[in-house]
């Protein structure tokens, strides 16, 4: 069961927001879905998953990325979840990089976290197959992010290659087990064993063999967070060791923020519209 918040008609299509009970999250959660002008049951169409960024809810995408215009052209859905379960029952922390809105895209194994913060399993899972139930579109899909997102959507289009037909994030955190932001969310989700974190590292994934998807990554110059949280080179190395199809791409004076996302989205949704709509 689902239930509509809003809806909003923008370039023919159709912006709606929606919330339900997740059974994989333990709580409510609130996503938000763009269906372009052809999209119906007897036309369904590919998506692409957008997955946000720190502190984000699924409206920073929807209202700042400026993405409608080549979606509804390109004849693709796009789906943006939040960043994480909440509610009153929800565990949390003061901090912004911990807990509601910082859900880091992993299925956590250790207490209090592990009762509602299983958004790996939700985004693989869960939220497609209400989307796909309820909405009309087909199960090709691709997977986009940025930032704490664009970590998560590399680690899950890696992991999971036969769900996605391609893979893009704007600046995301590459290397999370060695930055601040990663490890310290690693850490208390996964618990102190650095083994378990692997599974949630794109460079170490990448480090792992030769990844399959093609993958577009943007990167500002300027973003104040490039050289402590980010760490591109990194990545780049890893899809290098393996010869991975890996774009990355560096741009002198942006820095994180959606002015940067709003910059160059039209190239994202039109890289994944090679491959959703050759499928």
């Amino acid at each position: 069961m689902i239930e509509s918040i809003s809806k909003s008609k923008v370039f023919g299509g159709w912006h709606k927001q929606y919330q339900h009970m997740s059974a994989t999250l333990n709580s409510s959660m609130r996503f938000a879905i763009y269906l372009p002008p052809e999209a119906s049951f007897d036309n369904p169409v590919p998506v692409m998953y957008w997955l946000s960024g720190l502190t984000c809810t699924d409206e920073n995408f929807m209202q700042k990325a400026g993405a409608f215009r080549v979606a509804a052209e390109l004849g693709i859905a796009i789906v943006a979840p939040d960043t994480s379960p909440r509610g009153d029952a929800v565990a949390n922390d003061e901090a912004y990089d911990l807990g509601q809105g910082a859900g880091f895209y992993v299925n956590a194994t250790q207490a209090p976290w592990k009762a509602h913060y299983q958004m790996y399993d939700y985004v693989v899972s869960e939220l497609p197959a209400l989307i796909e139930e309820h909405f009309p579109v087909t199960a090709i899909k691709s997977i986009a992010g940025h930032s704490m997102g664009g970590h998560g959507a590399l680690v899950i289009g890696l992991r999971n290659p036969a769900n996605y037909q391609s893979i893009s994030a704007f600046s995301p955190i590459s290397h999370p087990s060695v930055v601040p932001w990663g490890q310290k969310a690693l850490t208390h989700y996964l618990g102190a064993n650095t083994d378990a974190w692997q599974q949630y590292d794109a460079t170490l994934l990448l480090n792992s063999g030769k990844a399959t998807r093609p993958m577009l990554v943007d990167v500002g110059e300027a973003d104040p967070f490039l050289d402590e949280q980010l760490k591109p080179e990194l990545l780049a190395q890893a899809a290098a060791s393996h010869d991975s199809p890996l774009q990355l791409r560096m741009h002198a004076g942006y820095d994180h923020s959606y002015f940067f996302i709003s910059s160059f989205i039209d190239d994202h949704l039109r890289f994944h519209a090679r491959y959703l709509l050759q499928s």
